[in-house]
């Protein structure tokens, strides 16, 4: 948090580099919620490391005022997770698109999930490779052209709603990078969370999958009745892919790996080690 009494705005958080986006890119709005939500938090940017891999999303430390690291393709969650170790009193937000995460990155997602790491993993799924001139990626649908798939994409796309929900993430939700108040909401929500925050936005590549007039039609809201509380009543939402359903899918308080990674250096500290004849003596 910040010192009491200063003033944190939105624009607080932007550096002087400028987003290289294309003009209309969804990522755009997932950065002004971002900011948005830093400033409704009062996050001190002395506090606050911002983690990314590869592709067009991976350039988000540089326009964060924060601590950075832009990773190597598919590792911001190891990274993430070493950061948060090392200093637990840090607010770690991870930041990724949907190959990056999905693809390369896809065998981390369901240890980071398991473990509970108190870090928020935000990503901007454009259901294509866009910083690679747009091939498909694992969420792009069926029938998806593009350079690698020009008679169409063959594959299933994964679910990531319910893939995490699966995995065991203690927060799960899904924004809208069209409707950046509702999305700001739902990474402040995330934040405030202790535990692994997974929020999967729905963020058009304006160049090379345009979706800007077919998504919103899909769009509807997490229905008022849904037991967050619930993981079978959540992985049931997340399997009805029909509409695209925007807020907060499931919570549950678990404690954080980081917690426990200090309970066991505390009984490690306690107990009195073997001494090394004692282990020398069972080879001999």
């Amino acid at each position: 948090m910040s010192e009491a009494g200063t003033e944190i705005l939105p624009q607080s958080y932007k550096t002087d580099e400028h987003p290289i986006w294309c003009p209309g890119c969804g990522d755009f709005g997932v950065l002004a919620s971002l900011y948005n939500s830093l400033a409704g938090l009062r996050i001190d940017p002395k506090n606050l490391v911002v983690v990314s891999g590869i592709g067009c999303s991976g350039r988000t430390p540089g326009f964060v005022k924060s601590y950075g690291f832009h990773s190597v393709h598919g590792r911001v969650l190891p990274v993430a997770l070493g950061v948060k170790l090392a200093n637990p009193s840090l607010t770690v937000i991870g930041v990724g698109g949907d190959g990056d995460g999905f693809a390369i990155g896809g065998g981390h997602l369901p240890h980071a999930a398991r473990r509970n790491p108190d870090i928020t993993y935000i990503v901007m799924d454009n259901a294509t490779y866009g910083l690679t001139k747009g091939q498909y990626s694992p969420t792009s649908p069926v029938g998806f052209q593009a350079g690698s798939t020009p008679y169409g994409n063959i594959e299933q796309p994964l679910n990531p709603l319910a893939m995490v929900i699966a995995y065991g993430a203690t927060f799960v939700g899904q924004g809208y990078s069209g409707k950046p108040k509702e999305l700001t909401d739902l990474i402040t929500q995330a934040m405030e969370h202790k535990g692994f925050s997974f929020v999967d936005v729905i963020s058009p590549c304006i160049t090379f999958y345009n979706t800007y007039k077919v998504i919103p039609p899909r769009l509807a809201e997490v229905p008022k009745d849904h037991d967050t509380a619930s993981r079978a009543k959540a992985f049931e939402l997340a399997l009805q892919t029909d509409h695209l359903r925007l807020g907060l899918y499931y919570r549950e308080s678990r404690p954080t790996f980081e917690q426990g990674v200090a309970e066991v250096i505390k009984k490690a500290q306690a107990s009195s080690p073997p001494k090394l004849e004692s282990i020398f003596a069972e080879f001999s």
